[in-house]
């Protein structure tokens, strides 16, 4: 069809015969003349067709799909419309052609009307027509292509690596795939590309990239989806501050792109162990102000029982001055619950007067020199309410975070924070006592000494880009050296044996002339989200699964015949038949 696009049309094409085609957004009938709004991926624009010469026009209803050819008009003094791009002008229709009708809709394609977000997924297809999915399907787009203009001009080569890969540990549940050919045996989908693009860097090519497609078998959570989109990057003969700021200048050309606007660099720094004594995070939202204080020193000689207890036993007291928020009992009592459902054993609140004494339960067991003390400590006003958590030191910062975020935390995007959290623990300990990776068992040690030594305080070569509040990606400098990668899987409890069933391919080529490496992958799917200001990824990814991991609109994951079963080697536990032939409809959330 030789068409155009409604939205572009404007004043200097009056007097031009054009065609457009869309959808009907609306239509209104006025004594013997009907206006037809028309919608494609440019916009909208009005069409005025006269009923008696379109009888097709009666039977048009919401989401037809139609063609109209006329000629471009100036709409009569007085009704145009300074909302709209297209609101000065408008189409006498000459020629109306539907294309498609549609049944009645399921919902209105309408972003000012809520609709349940199941119903959305179900219909996506009719959902992606909205102008705020539209919208955000177009930012994605101009996002990918901002990274690769700006990556191209760096001198990265795009490269793609293979989906089908074996299992190797990268923090989450792998997705696995079974193997037909090779009956009993399986592959996995990638968590990400970790070792292919450092063999990318064994292979010489020294500057990779790619919009990689990666999955997880992970919990939902609003910025977590079983299958996700990111940068992938690599670079040889980089250290920490090569890929910091190649990363740097991708992020304030995909900002500028999206919000036109010009994001200061270098970025603002902080440590792993800054990050969470002040914010009680690894992933802050610097767009708040509070910070959390030690507050350890002042109770030092107290006769308060909770404070005395938590310093006998080698524990912390912190502290963090929310401000004047409401705080009525039950909000206190809220609160309070909040922080045991986060280990703590319990919450001490104070609210500063107007006199400048402390209301709080715990007030009379503290004594005036403690209270003056923590008034000074955030320097406190009347109205501020103080937070304080007795406990080991990093429960007691994770739960202040928290309750920071819950209490303080912005619920746009409209300003945007970046940073970068650098030097993490490069291990951590499991409540077994056992010993796991922070990011990924090929992050370097920043000392081997450390590392070997005392394992569970060395601290890595990683670093995460965070972005109000949201961890964008994380990094690392890769282990180069197969000598330092054998000892990190020791340990980690590989075995030497496991470490070469598993890894020996990967292993052998780091004995070829490695070079110094390191990268960084960032979700693009959460980087779009926080730009279009929106609070789920799953608004920017074009179908999304629900929180259950179930598509609503196909029904998967659902159940494969016995014949598929068979060819594959696999037989259903006794769980899974009793649901099957129970007829439970598949695609539907379960408990178990």
């Amino acid at each position: 069809m030789n068409r155009t696009p409604a939205g572009s049309i404007r004043p200097a094409q009056i007097g031009e015969t054009v065609t457009v085609s869309g959808w009907v957004q609306r239509r209104r009938d006025h004594g013997g003349i009907a206006f037809v709004d028309i919608r494609d991926a440019s916009g909208l624009v009005q069409v005025v067709a006269d009923p008696e010469a379109h009888e097709e026009v009666a039977d048009l209803k919401m989401e037809y799909c139609i063609s109209v050819t006329g000629v471009v008009r100036a709409r009569p003094e007085g009704t145009e419309n300074p909302d709209l791009p297209t609101g000065e002008i408008e189409i006498g229709a000459d020629d109306l052609v539907v294309l498609s009708p549609a049944d009645t809709l399921p919902f209105m394609i309408d972003d000012r009307v809520d609709i349940d977000e199941r119903a959305r997924l179900r219909h996506r297809y009719l959902d992606l027509r909205r102008p705020r999915m539209g919208a955000n399907l177009r930012a994605r787009s101009r996002a990918t292509a901002a990274i690769r203009r700006t990556l191209d001009a760096q001198g990265f080569l795009e490269v793609e690596t293979p989906t089908l890969i074996n299992s190797t540990p990268e923090g989450a549940r792998d997705m696995l795939v079974p193997s037909r050919l090779r009956e009993g045996e399986f592959y996995a989908l990638p968590q990400s590309p970790q070792l292919f693009k450092q063999l990318l860097m064994v292979a010489g090519v020294e500057r990779y990239f790619q919009i990689a497609r990666c999955y997880r078998d992970e919990d939902f959570r609003a910025d977590r989806q079983l299958e996700f989109t990111q940068l992938d990057l690599e670079g040889s003969f980089w250290g920490r501050d090569d890929v910091l700021d190649a990363i740097e200048g991708v992020l304030v050309a995909v900002a500028r792109e999206l919000r036109d606007v010009d994001i200061p660099r270098p970025f603002p720094r902080l440590t792993w162990q800054e990050s969470m004594d002040r914010f009680g995070t690894d992933k802050p939202d610097l767009r708040i102000g509070a910070e959390i204080v030690d507050l350890s020193g002042l109770f030092v000689e107290s006769g308060f029982g909770v404070f005395k207890t938590a310093l006998s036993g080698g524990g912390t007291i912190r502290g963090i001055d929310v401000g004047p928020v409401e705080w009525s009992r039950a909000r206190a009592d809220a609160f309070t619950e909040r922080a045991k459902e986060l280990g703590a054993k319990g919450l001490v609140w104070m609210v500063v007067e107007e006199d400048g004494s402390l209301r709080s339960p715990v007030a009379k067991f503290l004594d005036e020199g403690e209270i003056s003390g923590i008034k000074k400590a955030f320097a406190a006003g009347p109205g501020d309410v103080i937070l304080i958590a007795a406990d080991r030191w990093k429960l007691a910062v994770e739960v202040l975070g928290t309750l920071r975020n819950d209490l303080l935390r912005p619920t746009g995007h409209d300003e945007l924070s970046f940073l970068w959290v650098i030097d993490f623990p490069l291990f951590e300990e499991e409540e077994d006592g056992s010993i796991t990776f922070s990011h990924h068992p090929f992050t370097a040690p920043a000392s081997l000494d450390e590392m070997r030594d005392n394992p569970k305080t060395a601290l890595s070569r990683a670093y995460d880009a965070v972005l109000n509040g949201v961890e964008l990606g994380s990094g690392s400098v890769r282990i180069h050296d197969p000598a330092v990668q054998r000892q990190v899987f020791e340990i980690l409890g590989i075995d030497a044996e496991t470490a070469e069933r598993r890894f020996g391919w990967f292993l052998e080529a780091l004995r070829y002339g490695a070079p110094p490496h390191a990268g960084f992958a960032f979700g693009i799917d959460r980087l779009v989200m926080v730009l279009q200001r929106e609070t789920s990824i799953r608004e920017v990814i074009p179908f999304p699964k629900t929180q259950s991991g179930v598509d609503p609109m196909t029904g998967a994951p659902t159940w494969v015949d016995d014949a598929q079963l068979d060819e594959l080697g696999i037989a259903l536990n006794e769980t899974a038949l009793a649901r099957r032939d129970g007829d439970e409809e598949p695609g539907q959330p379960t408990d178990d």
